[in-house]
């Protein structure tokens, strides 16, 4: 937001009511998490639940996009003149897996995050949608021959990712 750029990538900075919005959205959303809390119970528990939440959040997270994305199933292409080599929905499919499609537990926890090939081709769609819509998704994937990828289980996302891990940290053939 100061610098006006993400890494190498400009962004444009709010103006006028934009900025006003940003800086009240963190205005509330500080005195909501920390202040408000600070009048009912002592500023270090505070914190040290801030810290707690936002930290097990985070690495919720972490391991959700890892499993998406981080795994020897995904594609990486690398073009050579800068554009993809595949339009934008088959891109999306080839760089993303899901998993854990069956458990009705882990996408109310997470939300429904497990179907990340969903949630980057229909974003907009309530993510209570996702286990119907990947049985459909799957099915027109295989119609015109575009490899869609789901691991059975969470554990067999872990164990994929720990697998690409070892990979990406071997030495080049």
């Amino acid at each position: 937001m100061i610098l006006g750029k993400i890494g190498p990538h400009k962004v444009p900075r709010p103006k006028g009511w934009d900025l006003g919005a940003f800086f009240l959205g963190k205005v509330v959303s500080i005195g909501l998490m920390l202040v408000v809390p600070m009048f009912f119970h002592p500023w270090w528990l505070v914190l040290a639940f801030y810290m707690l939440i936002t930290g097990v959040a985070g690495v919720v997270l972490t391991v959700v996009f890892q499993l998406a994305h981080c795994v020897g199933e995904a594609e990486f292409p690398l073009p050579a003149d800068g554009q993809m080599e595949d339009v934008w929905a088959a891109h999306q499919v080839r760089t993303t897996v899901d998993f854990a499609r069956t458990s009705r537990v882990l996408c109310w926890l997470l939300g429904g995050l497990n179907f990340q090939v969903e949630h980057h081709l229909f974003p907009r769609i309530c993510h209570v949608h996702y286990p119907a819509l990947s049985k459909l998704v799957e099915e027109v994937c295989h119609e015109f021959g575009v490899a869609y990828r789901a691991h059975a289980t969470l554990f067999a996302g872990i164990k994929s990712h720990f697998r690409w891990l070892k990979r990406m940290g071997s030495a080049a053939a």
